[in-house]
């Protein structure tokens, strides 16, 4: 029996990861874990300022309802300071969205959204946990390995980086120096260094080294799935016209498989400014630059944007992203005891459907109902946590997977009778949204993950569905 087995189940817990993923996971573990250490490769900036580590923080971000719900109940009273700091909230209602089928119908919605540039949400997140005595924030610290063996896991390598604080050029140029702080990170030469553990959160995103960490252990690599529509991002700030007619609205145009595989999105957010993302999938990818951004909004299926933007002023350059394949990881099929995976380290969706963040506050919420049930942080505790972190994910991996699947240039999509029919009924429903509020009422609360697709078949909603 390991010395892990042997202990009470409170010991500590290291989060390889600083971003929003990490920080609800660390949360998540407060009162379960005597001591959590979050490993962050970046310094974090003074304020709500855009950093290297999140090159998505840069592009339309929104909570959806089920996610906002879930970080009040996480954060009392984090909506208040969040809506305080300027994040708009906006209604279902109140957005513009031309689906495949056409403009949704309009009603009066209970669902609301908050709508905010990433780094304001990060830097309130960031401010609750840095004030919890049992969280400890390694800033300039790279995770660098794992401890343990092929059945187990039992803490992490790490190494500081160096000095300087975060914002995105200080970032980049830590990434090629030396450390200069001597501390359990790491002494001024930089030199690795280890913490053991009786809990690892890989939260490290996208760019996760941990598969590749768990072969060097012994272990047999973890299945996945991987779906790549070739989605590429375009965005840009603007400052929002006084007595602009779309106020806290946003517009959502979406792509149309599979001759329209372009889509826009205007979110409103704080400084009374506009945070607009353009997208296309493979083989209609937005062009870099302002030439390329201006060219690829007059394309979009309808002017609306292009006309709501003529007379807002650029608050900054544009920006482009490629996120890359969406891929989910089956850790509950194959990983050593003592660790879990959350966030997009575990799966990774096309960020059109927007549900990166409400996921990752599911994962955290699953990390903490299983520390309660099980009463620590101990091995079966990581045992429940990696199969509930997995049934979280996979509504959403359905819903982003399945439409990924109508664009013939997507690579990995599932296909076959079972998914046409799919396509053909969520095509109904669309249809049935362009004019019937309890169809689109319904609709948005599957898209905001506040309820199951079996929503859907109600019988107040299938009958018109079914007629569409």
């Amino acid at each position: 029996m390991t010395t892990s087995e042997r202990a009470p189940g409170r010991g500590t817990a290291v989060v390889i990861g600083g971003g929003l993923a990490g920080m609800a996971a660390a949360w998540a573990l407060r009162g379960f874990a005597e001591r959590i250490v979050v490993v962050e490769r970046d310094r974090y900036p003074e304020g709500a300022e855009f950093r290297a580590g999140v090159p998505q923080g840069r592009h339309a971000h929104l909570v959806l309802e089920a996610g906002h719900r879930l970080l009040e109940e996480m954060m009392p009273g984090i909506k208040q300071e969040l809506t305080a700091a300027g994040a708009q909230q906006v209604a279902a209602s109140d957005v513009r969205w031309l689906s495949s089928a056409g403009w949704l119908a309009e009603y009066q919605a209970q669902l609301k959204f908050l709508c905010s540039t990433r780094p304001l949400l990060d830097k309130l997140v960031l401010d609750r946990v840095r004030a919890h005595p049992a969280i400890e924030i390694l800033e300039g610290t790279d995770a660098v390995g794992l401890l343990g063996s092929a059945t187990t896991v039992t803490g992490v390598k790490v190494r500081e980086r160096g000095s300087g604080r975060g914002s995105e050029r200080d970032a980049e140029r830590d990434s090629d120096r030396g450390s200069d702080r001597g501390s359990e990170r790491g002494s001024e030469r930089g030199e690795v260094r280890e913490i053991p553990a009786e809990l690892v959160v890989d939260a490290a995103g996208r760019s996760s080294s941990v598969p590749k960490w768990l072969t060097e252990l012994g272990c047999r690599p973890v299945p996945e799935e991987r779906v790549d529509a070739g989605v590429a991002y375009a965005s840009r700030i603007f400052h929002r016209p006084a007595g602009s007619d779309l106020g806290n609205r946003a517009v959502y145009l979406q792509t149309k498989a599979p001759d329209g595989p372009r889509m826009g999105v205007l979110l409103p957010v704080e400084g009374d400014r506009w945070i607009v993302s353009l997208a296309g999938m493979r083989g209609a990818e937005p062009a870099t630059g302002e030439a390329g951004f201006t060219k690829h909004l007059g394309m979009l299926r309808d002017p609306m944007l292009e006309e709501v933007l003529r007379g807002a002023e650029p608050a900054g350059e544009v920006r482009g992203f490629l996120p890359g394949p969406g891929v989910r990881r089956h850790y509950e099929r194959s990983c050593p005891d003592g660790l879990v995976v959350v966030g997009d380290a575990a799966s990774t969706f096309n960020p059109v459907y927007g549900q990166g963040v409400t996921v990752a506050l599911f994962c955290a919420r699953e990390l903490r109902r299983t520390a309660k049930r099980h009463g620590g942080i101990g091995h079966a505790t990581a045992r429940a946590a990696r199969r509930a972190v997995a049934a979280a994910s996979k509504m959403p991996w359905m819903i982003s997977c399945t439409e990924d699947a109508r664009f013939p240039a997507t690579t990995g999509a599932p296909s076959g009778t079972l998914v046409g029919l799919q396509h053909r009924f969520f095509d109904k429903v669309l249809a049935g949204s362009t004019r019937d509020p309890a169809v689109t009422a319904a609709f948005h609360e599957v898209m905001s993950l506040v309820a199951p697709p079996s929503l859907l078949l109600r019988p107040s909603v299938l009958g018109v569905v079914l007629r569409s």
